[in-house]
């Protein structure tokens, strides 16, 4: 597929979001390790409990993908969507950099809340943006491969940043790496106005619809969406005996129910032919939540399974080179006295033998020590380590649990122009799926990636055994692919289906169903201790989301035929 079939604006728009993304994931990356790094650490954090982070850690996942409906709503009447972008970014940037101001929770809880209020305006509307590139009838055939390529701008901003973060973390602090995150920011907000300079039809793809007769003003959705669902947040708040686990999740969940009522509204009220392609999208929403609800725990259960259940030690090789870019700490190799030492050199014991570190690269201390054994490696290789046979250099290094958050981007970076090529194949032999259909498949193939964590989960003896790390990158392999029929062809059909006059609106409803399958993988994950067994934990995912694919292959034929009707005329 030649480049110049593009339209000139996607690259632009690519590399915005690839930058916005560096800074979103780099920020998403550190952020529970410095809530619960201690404050008398050397470079100190906040010092939270893992329950305090975690709920501050979902709370704020779910509110950043919540605010795109209202990002997108003041797009569509009153910002327009280059104007939205702008002032997104640099709320954005101004939150990641007041994060690396040390020592005050007022400064922690105002950047957060920017870079919240800036995602919201940010994310729906450089989508929304895209697809509006390619309305032009020159470029319409091309959408669908235009947001895959899209999507992979987000990926590699999501792959890089793990490890710039963790270098700068270790180097020289939390301040940095957030700083970097917000830098990153400022180069994408940087390149989109070149952009507007450079390539005029970014500025002609941004016009406000004109507004109906009955559409409602401003104030009026403020007074009949805003403060009943803020209302309904505080009532969430304040009840006695939590519904949904923690005071945060039923703000949340009582949050949700005026907006959703809102979208039904929309559709209630909506011109005769607006109706069916709001009502498929709407459709598409309320399914694609269990999606979401199983692949956002790649940042929880599969954490966990990264980090007690996976073999992470690293070889002589991989060794010297992350000693010498991540940790500047000098571990003795006393050979005949081992000394077992812990995060800033304090003594956990001394054996005969040779001499070890644990996790000199995370920097993270050992946890639940049963007489110096750090909690996440077995008897046996504690046993081994004792009596010197397992040890590499005289020390034992573990790979950073965090590190796992990269195999995902860099399988969708590596697996993205395999998947536009396979779809164009099929385009030109007339037997591509519709964007309804990718999604199906989307579906069934994310569904199927959970039994490759089945079968880890027996083969290791349900956490008896180390699991191969190879595990998680076939978990990974799988799921984008089925991530890359779903996620950006979600983005498409949006843009597709969506009335032009509430296309923002729409996007927002589409992070909307994000945000609530955040919320519920949180929900999910937590059940990960009351799992003995781990394949039936794993095995739940993969049920969930085959019945989200049962719902859509039923809903296929209407849903084709609201396509057909209202894309391709």
């Amino acid at each position: 597929m030649a480049k110049n079939k593009h339209p000139k604006g996607l690259m632009i728009l690519f590399f915005t979001e690839m930058w916005e993304r560096f800074g979103y994931y780099l920020m998403l990356g550190i952020f529970t390790l410095y809530m619960i790094a201690p404050e008398t650490a050397k470079f100190a954090g906040l010092g939270m409990s893992n329950m305090e982070a975690a709920d501050i850690y979902g709370t704020y996942l779910a509110l950043v993908y919540l605010t795109p409906f209202f990002g997108g709503l003041l797009a569509d009447r009153f910002l327009g969507y280059r104007r939205s972008i702008y002032i997104g970014g640099l709320f954005m940037a101004a939150g990641y950099i007041g994060l690396s101001i040390p020592n005050s929770m007022m400064a922690f809880y105002i950047s957060l809340l920017l870079i919240i209020l800036g995602n919201g305006l940010f994310k729906p509307n450089v989508s929304v943006l895209l697809g509006k590139l390619y309305e032009k009838p020159e470029y319409e055939h091309l959408k669908d491969s235009g947001y895959n390529i899209f999507y992979m701008g987000i990926n590699i901003g999501a792959f890089v940043c793990n490890f710039v973060a963790a270098w700068l973390r270790l180097s020289y602090g939390w301040g940095w790496a957030f700083a970097a995150a917000g830098v990153g920011m400022l180069i994408g907000v940087l390149w989109f106005a070149w952009g507007n300079w450079r390539v005029p039809e970014i500025k002609e793809a941004d016009k406000i619809s004109p507004k109906r007769e009955n559409d409602l003003s401003l104030a009026r959705i403020f007074t009949v969406l805003f403060l009943p669902a803020f209302a309904a947040a505080a009532i969430g708040w304040i009840i006695p005996n939590n519904i949904f686990g923690s005071d945060s999740n039923d703000a949340f969940i009582f949050f949700c129910l005026p907006v959703l009522y809102f979208f039904f509204n929309t559709w209630r009220t909506a011109d005769k032919t607006e109706k069916a392609p709001i009502a498929a999208l709407l459709s598409i929403f309320g399914v694609v939540i269990i999606f979401w609800a199983v692949f956002h725990q790649n940042g929880s259960a599969l954490t966990y399974w990264a980090k007690n259940n996976t073999d992470r030690e690293l070889g002589p090789k991989m060794e010297v080179v992350i000693n010498t870019i991540a940790s500047s700490e000098e571990v003795s190799t006393v050979p005949r006295e081992r000394q077992i030492t812990g995060l800033h050199g304090e003594s956990l014991g001394t054996e005969q033998g040779p001499s070890y570190y644990f996790d000199n690269y995370t920097g993270e201390l050992p946890q639940g020590n049963l007489d110096g054994k750090p909690d996440d490696i077995t008897e046996q290789e504690w046993a081994q380590i004792k009596d010197g046979s397992k040890s590499s250099f005289g020390k034992l290094v573990l790979w950073p649990t965090e590190l796992q958050a990269s195999i995902n981007p860099f399988f969708v970076v590596v697996l993205t122009p395999l998947v536009v090529a396979f779809f164009a194949f099929l385009g030109r032999r007339r037997k591509e799926p519709s964007t309804p259909g990718k999604i199906a498949w989307g579906m069934l193939i994310s569904a199927v990636s959970w039994l490759v964590m089945v079968a880890a989960a027996v083969m290791s003896g349900n956490g008896a055994d180390k699991a191969s790390v190879a595990w998680l990158f076939g978990v990974y392999g799988v799921i984008t692919v089925g991530e890359l029929c779903l996620s950006p062809m979600g983005l498409s059909l949006v843009s597709k289906l969506a009335p032009r006059r509430i296309a923002a609106l729409m996007m927002g409803g589409w992070f909307l169903s994000t945000a609530i399958g955040n919320k519920l993988s949180g929900v999910l994950s937590g059940m990960w201790d009351l799992f003995e067994k781990k394949s039936n934990f794993f095995l739940t995912n993969a049920l969930l989301t085959a019945g989200a694919f049962l719902i859509i292959l039923l809903l296929l034929p209407w849903l084709k035929r609201v396509y057909n009707e209202h894309v391709h005329h």
